[in-house]
């Protein structure tokens, strides 16, 4: 027996696969997308600019104690940005917050002096800012001497 009047779309693609469970309102209760997703795989979100001849990087760490829970490090050209938010121990209904250990990595620019940098937390913000370096001239005119 055909049935000509219902018309089933599979998913095709990985991701709405992922998704498929979701787009009933009720599964989220049952089965949190956080069952579906890697969160680890979401980084810090940061910005990078430039002020007042400095480098200053600024990350959204909310909910953090800094001094207990935020690691900032120079490693080999790399300013290293490490953290763990804590889980708070109570009965839950529901939560969407994200709790791990989370670590960014950031180049830095050549010939930088870590003995700049300096880091501050204020409202949920890091930022961490480090003097850049004397700008290097891009061209340097050689004289050509001939030989007689």
């Amino acid at each position: 027996m055909v049935n000509k009047g219902l018309s089933l779309r599979l998913p095709t693609s990985s991701r709405e696969l992922l998704d498929f469970p979701h787009r009933f309102g009720w599964f989220d209760d049952l089965m949190p997308r956080s069952f579906f997703t890697n969160t680890e795989l979401k980084p810090i979100k940061i910005e990078e600019f430039t002020k007042d001849g400095k480098l200053v990087v600024r990350a959204e760490l909310p909910g953090i104690d800094p001094e207990k829970d935020i690691s900032v490090s120079i490693q080999d050209g790399y300013l290293v940005i490490k953290g763990e938010r804590r889980e708070e121990s109570k009965d839950e209904y529901r939560t969407e917050f994200s709790y791990g250990s989370f670590t960014r990595t950031i180049a830095l620019p050549r010939g930088f002096n870590d003995d700049t940098v300096h880091a501050d937390y204020k409202d949920g913000i890091l930022e961490v800012s480090l003097d850049l370096p004397a700008p290097v001239s891009k061209e340097k005119k050689i004289q050509v001497k001939s030989k007689k």
